[in-house]
């Protein structure tokens, strides 16, 4: 009986030993469980944090892409601004070019109108002499006809001076139809403006030109010499 009672109570020792050991490995498990749980947990705030590490680098990169980008698009700007700048200058350029250009070519036209009006103003005065000088001297011989006529019929004047007035008028009459073919002749030379006059024995001729060739010069001096009857050594030519 007592040994009965002894295996009981070994028996209940066992069991309670195996409850314990139960109860410690039900309460070990949950606390791995609930550790294990905490791990995971932070395992996920790590991967959470790794995460928003990488999403600020990524931002960071993407801040430096943009400024890239920006610095890439400020320097296209700088580019499209310098390519508008050179070609502003350059437009500014063939603006100046052009204008320069079209001064020099009104230079040109305005020294060009000048010298046409000073040809031109020059001609007028050119044929303004000639014109008035032809008409001075013809004013000259009608004057002079007018007195030799004069003496003719006056009752007053001698037979001698009626003679002397009549040869007059038909020498002034011949010098005045000789110097009118010599200035055509002349004329037909190639110097339209010219004008003869005869002082006695010496002939001048006065030629619109600003040079003479020698050709020329033998040429005014024939026709003078034929038409008018004077030696060459008593024929002046003269330029104007």
């Amino acid at each position: 009986m007592k040994f009965f009672k002894k295996n009981q109570i070994i028996l209940y020792v066992i069991a309670l030993m195996l409850i314990t050991a139960g109860y410690l490995s039900y309460t070990t498990d949950n606390e791995n469980i609930t550790v294990g749980g905490n791990i995971e947990t932070a395992d996920a705030k790590v991967i959470e944090e790794k995460n928003i590490g990488d999403a600020q680098l990524v931002s960071s990169n993407d801040i430096v892409d943009e400024e890239e980008k920006s610095d890439i698009n400020i320097n296209d700007t700088n580019s499209q601004t310098n390519t508008i700048d050179n070609e502003n200058l350059n437009t500014s350029n063939n603006i100046v070019n052009t204008e320069n250009t079209q001064n020099v070519i009104n230079t040109e036209e305005n020294v060009s109108q000048q010298e046409n009006q000073i040809q031109e103003t020059s001609s007028k005065v050119s044929d303004e002499y000639f014109t008035k000088s032809k008409l001075e001297r013809d004013t000259m011989y009608s004057q002079m006809l007018e007195t030799y006529e004069k003496i003719l019929d006056s009752s007053n004047a001698l037979e001698t001076q009626k003679q002397s007035a009549t040869e007059e008028i038909t020498k002034i009459n011949n010098t005045k139809n000789s110097i009118m073919i010599c200035e055509n002749l002349i004329g037909t030379k190639g110097f339209p403006n010219n004008v003869v006059f005869a002082n006695g024995d010496s002939i001048t001729a006065i030629i619109g030109a600003t040079e003479l060739k020698q050709e020329d010069v033998a040429q005014i001096q024939n026709i003078i010499s034929r038409e008018m009857g004077a030696s060459i050594e008593n024929i002046h030519i003269a330029i104007k």
